[in-house]
């Protein structure tokens, strides 16, 4: 914020309040404020509000309620740049789409200010699930093009070349590289650069990861993360490899991070989940993270295809909605 006019002195704060106690701006602020009720918007009793033009307006019921409280944890202010990393070390353990889904419901709720970015060492799926744009460039790109972000004047207007928007859903995509044939690496050094650029920009960064725990930048978003989301189908080699991971990460010393972690269990398939499984899955990973969170199969998931939100269900919706207010929970 802009320094004030030296010539203005600044309101009186509450350490030079007379010792008469008089009251302060906060003070008459707090109590002449108008607190505006919350109306119904929905089912019957938002019904009944549209059909008197507000002249009897019920107040939500418990369903809006608490979409409304989800929704004010997920927009809740934050004091600086925020990294959530998602991991598993095994492929097809719904990385990249969980990836997607958190990028989406921030961006919607939020209202942007949110990036998607396939921290991959090689080669990563983020930028083919997104909507497509004019250009292929890659965070390779933009790395090699970085002093151009280190610039005071830079603006996000120079962003524009390298990452991917999209659309209704808010937010950007930063794709790894797509060029088979390219040696081009993304080491611990280089994502530390692309994160430092990064966050001049962006609130919030949501970084789809690789398969390799070893691998120098797969650690170092892992390290840099202000919320870790541990995602895994309930398939037995993807939550082993879950499991594994965590393991692998309290033996290298990251054990507060799966400690303030989330894991979201996504449903690979339509049928019915083994109730003993759940129950196991659900004992093993809470004992190990901060919380729990499931989401239920989704046909366009399986296709493959780019992330297109209005065919996405209104019950994965709000699944996604209650495991991504979990995650702003821990920022």
């Amino acid at each position: 914020a802009a320094t004030a006019p030296a010539a203005k002195r600044p309101l009186p704060s509450r350490a030079t309040v007379p010792a008469d106690g008089r009251p302060t701006l906060q003070d008459l602020q707090s109590s002449t404020a108008k607190h505006q009720k919350v109306k119904a918007t929905r089912g019957f009793r938002g019904f009944i509000t549209r059909a008197t033009g507000g002249a009897i307006s019920p107040g939500p019921g418990k369903k809006e309620r608490l979409e409304i409280e989800r929704l004010e944890r997920i927009r809740r202010p934050l004091d600086g740049p925020r990294n959530i990393a998602v991991v598993n070390l095994k492929g097809g353990a719904h990385k990249t789409t969980a990836s997607l889904m958190i990028a989406a419901t921030l961006g919607v709720a939020r209202g942007g200010n949110v990036l998607a970015w396939d921290n991959n060492e090689t080669r990563g799926t983020l930028g083919w699930r997104g909507v497509p744009t004019e250009h292929h460039r890659t965070a390779v790109d933009l790395l090699h093009d970085i002093e151009t972000l280190r610039s005071p004047s830079a603006s996000s207007a120079d962003l524009d070349p390298y990452v991917r928007p999209q659309g209704e859903m808010r937010f950007d995509i930063l794709a790894s590289d797509e060029d088979p044939g390219s040696a081009a690496l993304i080491d611990d050094r280089a994502f530390g650069e692309l994160d430092e650029a990064l966050s001049r920009f962006y609130r919030i960064k949501v970084i789809d990861t690789g398969n390799n725990v070893r691998a120098s930048n797969w650690l170092a978003a892992v390290k840099s993360a202000d919320q870790l989301v541990i995602i895994s189908t309930v398939r037995e080699d993807t939550f082993n490899a879950a499991a594994w991971m965590i393991d692998e990460l309290r033996a290298t010393g990251l054990g507060e991070q799966v400690d303030h972690a989330v894991t979201i269990l996504s449903h690979s398939s339509k049928g019915r989940f083994d109730p003993t499984l759940r129950s196991r899955l659900l004992a093993h990973f809470g004992a190990h993270t901060r919380a729990v969170a499931e989401v239920p199969y989704e046909q366009q998931f399986v296709d493959g295809t780019h992330l297109d939100w209005n065919r996405v269900s209104k019950g994965t919706k709000k699944a996604w909605l209650d495991a991504t207010a979990l995650i702003v929970d821990g920022l």
